[in-house]
């Protein structure tokens, strides 16, 4: 994970997803932990939520507010993190999704995705990478994530 963690830290775009969110706050690139569902049972669900930062390098693409339909799959979704921690994320504006239509696993504040300060490093718990064809997802509303990265590399 080193080479990883350096490279995050020098402005790579960096994407945590399900597992790889758990990773990213084990590794300290982002803050907080991810522990078992508050119902105890694995979920595996379409999810809404909304976009509540659209300035990271993978929601850039996005307006804030706007709402995407993701697959939820997880045992492990619950993102925690002290109280001081979570009011810091909300005062700057690095809680980047949020549940819609009930929190599925217990996650504080209905947070499903935070952002590093920077806004290069994003982990969430939903599965946009599932969400990219209509013939095998909900929808398309997950291939935003990665269109917006690449915009961001080809500018850059």
């Amino acid at each position: 994970m080193e080479p990883l963690v350096a490279a995050a830290e020098s402005g790579l775009p960096v994407l945590g997803i399900c597992n790889g969110f758990q990773i990213l706050c084990e590794t300290h690139l982002l803050p907080g932990a991810l522990t078992r569902n508050e119902s105890l049972h694995f979920v595996c669900r379409d999810q809404r939520l909304r976009i509540e930062n659209a300035d990271t390098a993978w929601t850039s693409g996005f307006a804030a507010g706007d709402e995407i339909v993701v697959p939820l799959k997880n045992g492990e979704g619950r993102y925690v993190a002290d109280e001081h921690v979570l009011d810091e994320l909300e005062a700057d504006g690095r809680v980047v999704f949020r549940y819609l239509g009930g929190n599925p696993n217990g996650s504080r504040r209905d947070i499903a995705g935070i952002s590093n300060a920077r806004g290069n490093v994003v982990g969430l718990m939903p599965h946009p990478e599932h969400a990219v064809e209509d013939l095998t997802g909900p929808g398309t509303d997950g291939l935003g994530l990665f269109t917006s990265v690449l915009g961001q590399l080809v500018s850059a």
